[in-house]
């Protein structure tokens, strides 16, 4: 099955990976993280001109895309404009998503690229309505994802000299 929504969540699970590249304390060789990175690109480039059939489809797409292209070194010229028309496409579904994991993830991505508040709080208002003593491992990873990002506001931060 090669459908849009499998490609997506590979995509999503292939740009998590290279970002949070786990190598147990071995060494990572150069030529396999060009590689990673190069695979990366080149399914987000396959995928940035899908479009989902509803809105979560879209949504995972949206979020795939947007992680291809953080997560990878590699830029053909276009990678801002590719993230910027994400972005925009994101713009048009995030109302009609339901409060989910789904978009509390799209949020932390979001809030990510363009650092406005109230994608923060909106993430916040759901994260809210979880049950702390129950959070799956999902959950945790988004919330730390999201704190990680509100901590860290690179490269917007402004560096003194």
């Amino acid at each position: 099955m090669n459908s849009l929504l499998s490609r997506a969540l590979e995509l999503q699970q292939t740009a998590h990976d290279l970002m949070y590249l786990d190598t147990n304390g071995e060494s990572v060789y150069s030529d396999d993280f060009c590689r990673l990175n190069k695979e990366v690109l080149v399914k987000s480039d396959s995928l940035f001109s899908e479009k989902g059939s509803g809105v979560e489809e879209e949504a995972n797409l949206c979020l795939a895309l947007l992680m291809g292209y953080n997560a990878t070194i590699y830029d053909n010229g276009d990678k801002g404009q590719k993230k910027q028309a994400i972005l925009d496409r994101i713009s048009e579904i995030l109302e009609q998503l339901p409060a989910s994991l789904l978009k509390v993830r799209l949020l932390a991505y979001c809030y990510g690229e363009v650092y406005e508040a109230a994608l923060l709080q909106d993430a916040y208002a759901i994260i809210d309505g979880w049950n702390k003593e129950k959070l799956t491992k999902e959950q945790t990873e988004v919330i730390e994802e999201l704190k990680n990002v509100e901590d860290n506001p690179y490269p917007f931060e402004e560096v003194e000299e």
